[in-house]
């Protein structure tokens, strides 16, 4: 299926190409959103805000810029990222079980089934273990770059150049 013309049909707000790309798209940005947030409640909750984005904002995406996938998962993981950082979001977390960590403990995996869905293992095989640990602590934890240098004991400046160099390998990787 050419997705060009269905984006196109979007951005003049066709309701049936809207329809058509959240059934192609909604089930892997919810897993993105989850592995952030962690609670499928709410990711399905911020996935559907995430569509109303799409919807309401088609018309600024850009297909020289990037693939339209790529596109709506930046809003995803922005939108993710922007709960969890939320007062309402830390509030809920100040009594849970220690059930909840034992579970994120357990699962400290770079890629959880969810996404692999998306083609993900594939992408990050080529990469260092170093790289692999960046992208889990950056773009599916969602941490912050200073974040991530504590967490992993690393200068920030170090965290900004690997990252942009871990990045530049997962392109190449999408290009083999």
């Amino acid at each position: 299926m050419d997705l060009e013309p269905l984006v196109e049909r979007l951005q003049q707000k066709d309701l049936s190409a809207f329809e058509k790309l959240y059934g192609m798209y909604s089930e892997n940005i919810c897993g993105v959103i989850n592995t952030i947030v962690r609670n499928n409640d709410l990711a399905e909750e911020i996935c559907q805000d995430v569509f109303v984005k799409v919807w309401n904002n088609a018309e600024s995406y850009n297909s020289s810029k990037g693939r339209f996938f790529t596109w709506v998962l930046n809003i995803a993981r922005n939108a993710a990222i922007d709960e969890v950082r939320s007062k309402s979001y830390k509030n809920s977390k100040k009594n849970l079980s220690a059930d909840y960590f034992v579970s994120i403990v357990a699962d400290d995996s770079a890629v959880d089934s969810s996404i692999d869905s998306i083609g993900l293992t594939k992408l990050i095989k080529g990469l260092k273990e170093k790289c692999i640990q960046l992208i889990d602590v950056l773009y599916f934890k969602g941490f912050t770059q200073k974040e991530a240098s504590e967490k992993l004991e690393i200068p920030l400046g170090t965290v900004k150049t690997r990252n942009r160099s871990c990045i530049s390998q997962l392109r190449k990787n999408m290009q083999l």
